[in-house]
């Protein structure tokens, strides 16, 4: 692995081999069905017998995604992987490999540059998926990270959003708001130091404020836990009749699994299963609890259907994956999607992140914040 003593040396003082050669440090042997691997053209992979491919993309921007001002370079990789993964997990996929894209800016610093790598390669050993290729490119602008996964799943084992029926439950994995009051957390913290230091805050080499350093939560946004076991599970045990993850909020996700499966769904608001730390958090700041888990994204837990007699394998899944799950709702006849709080109905308002709206949905109001 290659030395943080690196000095001041930033990537444009490595050539593109020279870079391509400290990815590799952070490797495994590569795998038998891997024909050609990094170092040719194009990776060469020999398929995995009766089942399917399963394929995804995500793009991570430096200033839309993330920002180095408060987020780890090792917290970066992780994530730009996590994204990814928690897709495969949403369709009952097994991680199988990955294609990394990079477009760095000259100044980063090698020792951010292996973090980075560091950070995307342990989550990739922990869920046995391999690097097979990719790009390093220049920008002039932000850092940019493009990371495919490739997965495979048996044909009637994959998962898809448009499955679930009338009658069937609601359920989601885990607790939910979590990385939004993290990132809370991690914005504050950075605002706190830049108005105590006149300069642009940056948590990275220097102590942390001890409510940060502490907090669950910020574990939660820096390096979400995909819920690939789960995932893998509900496909085997056709537990799910349609299932979801969770990047852009609870509220987006129902929508969502409505629309593509032409139901309704209600969901009862008491249910929602909000992490107690993040509960602490948001009613510190006076907001409305249950709009923060609803709304603010980037928790990649799992939500999903279930039919009645598929109630026991849900059980199991759980059980074997040791992630609690909670059932929130039921799919209704027609294509109302409501919430019932405190015994009143009401229409369950489409809040989330959406890329090119740019707009998050909070308390009732569009604000420009991606989160």
């Amino acid at each position: 692995m290659p030395s943080e003593a690196a000095g001041g040396a930033c990537v444009s003082d490595l050539t593109e081999r020279e870079l391509i050669a400290r990815i590799q440090t952070f490797l495994p042997a590569p795998p038998t069905w891997l024909a050609v691997g990094i170092g040719d053209d194009a990776a060469v992979v020999e398929p995995e017998r009766n089942r399917l491919e399963v394929l995804t993309v995500d793009t991570l921007v430096e200033g839309v995604h993330f920002d180095r001002a408060f987020v780890p370079a090792e917290a970066i990789g992780h994530r730009a992987l996590a994204v990814n993964l928690s897709d495969l997990a949403a369709m009952g996929a097994a991680p199988r490999l990955a294609l990394l894209a990079m477009a760095l800016p000259p100044s980063l610093p090698l020792p951010q540059f292996d973090a980075i790598v560091s950070g995307f390669a342990a989550l990739a050993a922990q869920h046995r998926l391999h690097l097979a290729g990719g790009n390093l490119t220049k920008s002039p602008g932000p850092l940019v990270i493009d990371v495919t996964v490739a997965g495979t799943a048996k044909r009637r084992q994959v998962l898809t959003r448009s499955g679930a029926k009338p009658g069937d439950a609601v359920y989601v994995s885990g607790t939910l708001g979590g990385a939004r009051a993290g990132l809370l957390l991690l914005k504050s913290a950075t605002t706190e130091d830049t108005d105590t230091n006149g300069g642009h805050g940056s948590l990275e080499g220097k102590p942390w404020p001890r409510f940060v350093s502490v907090s669950t939560v910020v574990a939660q946004y820096l390096r979400p836990d995909p819920r690939v076991r789960l995932g893998i599970l509900l496909g085997r045990n056709r537990a799910a009749s349609a299932c979801i993850d969770l990047s852009d909020g609870l509220a987006d996700g129902v929508h969502r699994i409505a629309d593509a499966s032409g139901v309704g769904i209600a969901v009862d608001a008491d249910a929602v299963p909000i992490a107690d730390e993040a509960r602490a958090v948001f009613e510190g700041r006076g907001s409305d609890v249950l709009h923060e888990a609803l709304a603010g994204g980037d928790d990649y837990e799992l939500l999903f259907t279930v039919k009645r007699r598929r109630q026991r394998s849900v059980l199991a899944a759980a059980r074997h994956s040791g992630v609690p799950l909670t059932r929130i709702g039921v799919c209704t006849d027609g294509r109302a999607v409501v919430m019932r709080r405190a015994g009143i109905e009401m229409p369950l308002p489409l809040a989330g992140y959406d890329h090119f709206g740019a707009r998050v949905l909070e308390h009732g109001r569009m604000a420009g914040v991606q989160d």
